[in-house]
């Protein structure tokens, strides 16, 4: 654990937070965590964070950019007009406070994955938890997965506790994967006794590297069912069902596609049937582990410079 104060990292504005929370009637707010991390197939949670900042919100907590990210490897953009620096897309890493179509408050964390002080930033969250009277931590990206998109979406649950995660279907086995500072908050948050819940949205890996509404509509849905809360998830139905139907016509062009798409069916609808453990265990000819991990490496390596 960090040496170092977390409350040198961040600042509260607390006379928004006494005037928006202050009155709030029953539990505390839920915190929706939606960083530019490290894997995000078919933007799932980025279109989520725009979805929900687009209705508004006030600024409650900032932290400091400076001490958080290298510049180098997250460099902002500055547009140059003739002959001068007109504007600076400014870095921002900072929680809103929001409201739903009903009224309650919410929280969103948003910007970019901390490229140092990963325990540091993950204590000052937990402290800002604490203050703000925080009942549940909740986020939301996407993972590609061997899964056809003519099915009913799936996602992978992850909590603190069983409770959290209910009868959720569990489509991996253990494994070790790299770190994020969102997948390291929810495993502290869960070690000092907070509530966490997490959802992995499994986008078809042939559509990974492109955004994918349906994804990000799996994911209001569930954050929407995790949270109590409405977050709008309707007014994304018309860009999912567009973008289905631009998949299936890109499908539809190409015989190997069409080919890769009907094995996932079978493979999707045998799990489904069997309740399999995993849904590479059926013996169709679908993408191998190798071949998955490579198309993964093809994706993380666009999302970190091969754009």
């Amino acid at each position: 654990m960090t040496g170092l104060d977390p409350r040198g990292i961040y600042e509260i504005d607390r006379a928004t937070v006494a005037e928006e929370l202050g009155r709030a009637p029953g539990t505390g707010p839920v915190l929706v965590h939606l960083l530019d991390g490290f894997v995000d197939a078919g933007g799932v949670g980025r279109r989520v964070r725009e979805h929900l900042l687009e209705h508004g919100g006030r600024r409650v907590a900032t932290f400091d950019v400076d001490q958080l990210l290298d510049y180098r490897s997250k460099r902002s953009t500055m547009t140059f007009d003739a002959s001068r620096w007109a504007d600076y897309d400014e870095p921002v890493l900072a929680i809103d406070l929001l409201h739903d179509a009903e009224g309650s408050p919410f929280l969103v964390l948003h910007g970019a994955e901390p490229d140092l002080q990963w325990e540091r930033f993950v204590a000052a969250v937990t402290q800002v938890v604490d203050e703000l009277r925080v009942s549940l931590v909740a986020t939301v990206h996407g993972i590609p997965m061997a899964v056809p998109h003519t099915r009913a979406a799936t996602a992978t649950v992850h909590g603190t506790s069983d409770a959290l995660v209910g009868a959720a279907p569990a489509w991996f086995g253990r494994a070790e994967v790299p770190a994020s500072a969102s997948a390291l908050l929810e495993y502290r948050l869960g070690r000092s006794g907070h509530d966490a819940i997490g959802h992995a949205v499994h986008v078809p890996h042939y559509a990974a590297q492109t955004p994918y509404a349906p994804g990000a509509m799996h994911g209001l849905t569930l954050l929407e069912g995790a949270t109590g809360l409405d977050l709008w998830s309707g007014e994304v139905s018309e860009e999912s069902q567009e973008a289905l139907a631009e998949v299936a016509r890109q499908v539809a062009g190409s015989d190997e596609l069409t080919a890769l798409v009907e094995g996932l069916e079978r493979q999707y609808d045998a799990f489904a049937q069997s309740e399999a453990r995993s849904l590479l265990a059926q013996e169709e000819r679908l993408p191998s582990a190798d071949e998955l991990g490579a198309e993964l490496e093809r994706f993380l390596a666009q999302q970190h410079g091969g754009e």
